[in-house]
């Protein structure tokens, strides 16, 4: 760039057409009669500020010819606008910042394969599923069944708002979350890439890319349909999956319980619990008069109860 030859700002450069053989055009002389030569720039002589014109690299169509001398000018208007003093303006062409764009991504591609393969994966590197997806997935396909709702991309919805995008996406947009590490803003921009690809991976529906669509929805847009199979592939391995017993679910929650009995306040959390009870009341109480299970264990009932203990009468 300019700034590499120690060009200064507010410099204008000069194109003079050659009077003296200085340096050998003779092979471009050759290729064309008629194209012109050019003898190295003469700053010195345009040291004042130059003026600022809407069009790159284009001359100026006004009367602004003085003694024979066509003006140029080698920035776009928005790259002129005040600035503050000292600060460089970053003129660098979009096709530059495409290019490395794309060996970035051909450099990071690996472990982005390497991210997804590990979630939507029920056994990968020897990691077993955790109980608890089955079960909440089980749930889901159920209450597909017992409403009635054919649509396999609702059921779809359902399980990615539930944990992918839930869960993963806040883990792959917030690092720091996890580890006790420094997230600088580019590394923060890079991973929002990550994460839309993430996100466009789980939905169902096509999204239609133009020349006018932000370089993050282009990146990866030719892998995306790869990633989308995987997670097919992951809810389907596991609705193939046997199923879970409450019996092995109450044990896995117990077993979970005991490991972490000094870290969590259980009183903090059934207050929170009750409170969400005391506002949704009437709702509990009618879907628990309702249900079979429910009925059996008499919860409708029980949950009048803790209503009595709480009250302050």
């Amino acid at each position: 760039t300019l700034y590499h030859y120690r060009v200064p700002d507010g410099a204008c450069l000069s194109l003079v057409p050659k009077q003296s053989s200085i340096y050998n055009f003779s092979i471009l002389s050759d290729k064309n009669d008629k194209s012109h030569k050019y003898e190295t720039l003469n700053l010195s002589k345009y040291a004042s500020s130059s003026p600022t014109f809407s069009r790159a690299g284009s001359p100026l169509n006004n009367d602004l010819h003085e003694n024979g001398v066509k003006y140029w000018h080698l920035v776009k208007h928005h790259d002129t606008d005040l600035q503050k003093e000292g600060e460089r303006v970053n003129k660098m062409v979009s096709e530059i910042y495409l290019t490395r764009l794309l060996a970035t991504k051909g450099t990071l591609q690996k472990f982005v394969d390497d991210l997804f393969e590990t979630i939507f994966s029920t056994a990968h590197r020897g990691s077993a599923l955790p109980l608890a997806i089955k079960y909440m997935f089980d749930f889901l396909d159920d209450q597909a069944l017992l409403h009635g709702i054919t649509d396999p991309e609702v059921v779809h919805t359902w399980k990615s708002n539930s944990l992918p995008l839930r869960f993963w996406v806040n883990l792959i947009k917030n690092p720091n979350f996890v580890f006790d590490i420094h997230k600088s803003n580019i590394v923060d921009s890079c991973l929002s890439v990550v994460a839309q690809t993430f996100m466009d991976s789980c939905s169902t529906s096509d999204h239609r890319l133009g020349k006018d669509s932000p370089s993050s929805k282009l990146l990866y847009a030719k892998d995306i349909p790869s990633y989308r199979q995987w997670v097919e592939r992951y809810y389907a391995d596991i609705r193939e999956m046997p199923a879970i017993s409450d019996q092995d679910m109450n044990a896995m929650l117990a077993e979970e319980s005991r490991l972490h009995t000094t870290e969590f306040n259980t009183n903090c959390a059934l207050h929170e619990l009750y409170t969400y009870a005391v506002k949704y009341n009437e709702q509990l109480t009618v879907t628990l008069e309702e249900d079979e299970f429910s009925q059996k264990q008499r919860l409708a009932f029980k949950l009048e109860q803790v209503h009595n203990i709480m009250s302050p009468e």
